[in-house]
């Protein structure tokens, strides 16, 4: 993330050293900064200031600052959101660092993201622009339509499921807060009407990036990945690899999988849990999830070349075409 960015979103938060008298209030105040101090790669936000930039505003002039908080928001979405996640999930890491429920309790963490949820307000409303604040309702919306099938389906032990219903949660979960709606918000910051096809881009490239991502979680490199290898397994994520893999397993390998995610991820067998790792990575379920990550990938890369044909400024078009292509290629 930009260090301008950082600052930004941090200077919205309270300090700990100088808001509060109480010892309690100033621990939550440096729980709200946990998260965005930790950093990240900023992807989102970079990508919403490509497309301010390829829609003709230019860096450092009139209208800039408006993306920045535009982007500043977003980095706070993707804090707050992540927070609550993790507890969802119950994941023990996130950016190299224990989870924040795991240092303070689901309670103190959960109430610090619908704090940071607050703030992401306060950035947004810095922007001053009213389009903004109906791109953000929308992308939780569907961002939280997503979660709710994937958490659903956990919650209901539901593994009767086919790679179309993995794609629609993912384009809801994933496509929307991670491309579609970073696109449609440069190009207003621009006071520019965003292309239609950045939605079916949009949902097609964010589906190909959630695929990369859920093949590094069974084989990325931890110090690059940021989150613990083998996670989604431990957490019972409903992902491609797995699907594919569960429709042509030997009914023994089957049912030692579906026993192991019965179970809650405390109860869970790592010796079984490591098993498992290696019989997806042994299967061919890798290949097919990198083939329909390839597919749309191409699929999302060529609308979006073709919605960015027109665009003021062609230079910084092709330098988002470029991050784009990074991000859907990923490995790390």
């Amino acid at each position: 993330m930009r260090p301008q960015l950082q600052e930004m979103a941090l200077s919205l938060l309270p300090s700990p050293e100088e808001s509060a008298s109480r010892p309690e209030l100033r621990h939550f105040y440096q729980m709200l900064r946990d998260y965005p101090e930790r950093g990240g790669k900023g992807l989102r936000s970079e990508l919403l200031l490509l497309s301010a930039r390829a829609h003709g505003l230019q860096e450092g002039g009139p209208g800039w600052e408006r993306a920045l908080w535009l982007a500043a928001a977003l980095e706070l979405f993707q804090n707050w959101v992540l927070i609550h996640d993790d507890i969802v999930d119950d994941s023990d890491e996130r950016r190299g660092k224990p989870a924040l429920h795991k240092l303070h309790g689901v309670s103190l963490a959960l109430n610090a993201g619908d704090a940071l949820h607050a703030y992401m307000w306060a950035a947004v409303h810095r922007a001053g622009l009213d389009a903004g604040m109906d791109e953000f309702l929308n992308m939780i919306h569907r961002t939280a339509e997503g979660q709710h099938l994937d958490v659903s389906w956990v919650e209901h032990g539901e593994w009767d499921l086919q790679p179309q219903d993995y794609l629609e949660m993912v384009r809801l979960k994933t496509g929307y807060y991670t491309i579609v709606t970073p696109l449609r918000l440069g190009a207003l910051a621009a006071d520019q009407t965003p292309h239609p096809d950045f939605g079916a881009a949009g949902l097609s490239l964010g589906a190909a990036f959630q695929i990369r991502d859920d093949v590094l979680n069974l084989t990325g490199d931890p110090a690059k990945y940021g989150k613990e290898i083998g996670g989604d397994l431990l957490e019972g994520k409903r992902t491609l690899v797995a699907l594919h893999w569960l429709g042509a397993a030997s009914e023994t390998r089957r049912q030692t999988f579906l026993e192991q995610m019965r179970l809650a991820r405390t109860e869970k067998d790592l010796a079984v849990i490591a098993e498992l790792l290696d019989w997806l990575r042994e299967s061919d379920s890798l290949t097919y999830a990198h083939e329909v990550a390839t597919q749309e990938a191409e699929r999302g890369l060529t609308l979006l070349r073709g919605a960015l044909n027109t665009a003021p400024d062609q230079a910084a078009a092709g330098e988002l075409l470029g991050l784009m292509d990074t991000l859907i290629r990923r490995d790390a």
